[in-house]
């Protein structure tokens, strides 16, 4: 059994602007989970403002849960091959009903590795940072790979 490859948590920052970028490119034509606007945020420092304003309950735009993004690293290569997205709360109908918690995707050509299942791991750790004890989770009834990601 091959070993797992090693990945972790970072803030997204001006250091991965090309890894970002790659990763940007990679879901064109389909939808980038757990981005925080990623593909709809042309400048990367644009996006990262948006991040930072995101972030707290005294900056996120009104009616908006405040949410932590960070970047999927494999440490081998450092190259980013998933990103997600931690809502402090779920205080949204949106969130209460359909988004949950956590967002997140992995980069299309890294799919199938069990990286999916490592950075929701990763991700329930920092909601834990985050204060966050109970963490409601969701799956589209299409998105097979994410139903069976049980890390209960």
């Amino acid at each position: 059994m091959k070993k797992m490859e090693t990945l972790l948590l970072v803030r997204p920052s001006l250091d991965y602007k090309e890894q970002i970028l790659t990763y940007k490119q990679a879901f064109i034509g389909q939808h980038l989970y757990g981005g925080s606007r990623l593909e709809e945020i042309e400048d990367i420092e644009e996006w990262l403002t948006h991040l930072e304003k995101a972030s707290s309950y005294t900056t996120v735009d009104t009616g908006r849960s405040p949410s932590s993004t960070f970047l999927c690293i494999r440490q081998s290569d450092q190259a980013m091959v998933g990103i997600c997205n931690i809502r402090h709360d779920t205080n949204q109908d949106f969130l209460l009903n359909t988004a949950g918690h956590i967002g997140y995707s992995i980069k299309p050509s890294e799919r199938r590795k069990g990286y999916a299942t490592e950075q929701l791991r990763l991700a329930l750790e920092e909601a834990k940072k985050l204060g966050i004890d109970r963490v409601l989770i969701t799956a589209a009834d299409w998105n097979i790979g994410s139903q069976k990601n049980d890390s209960s």
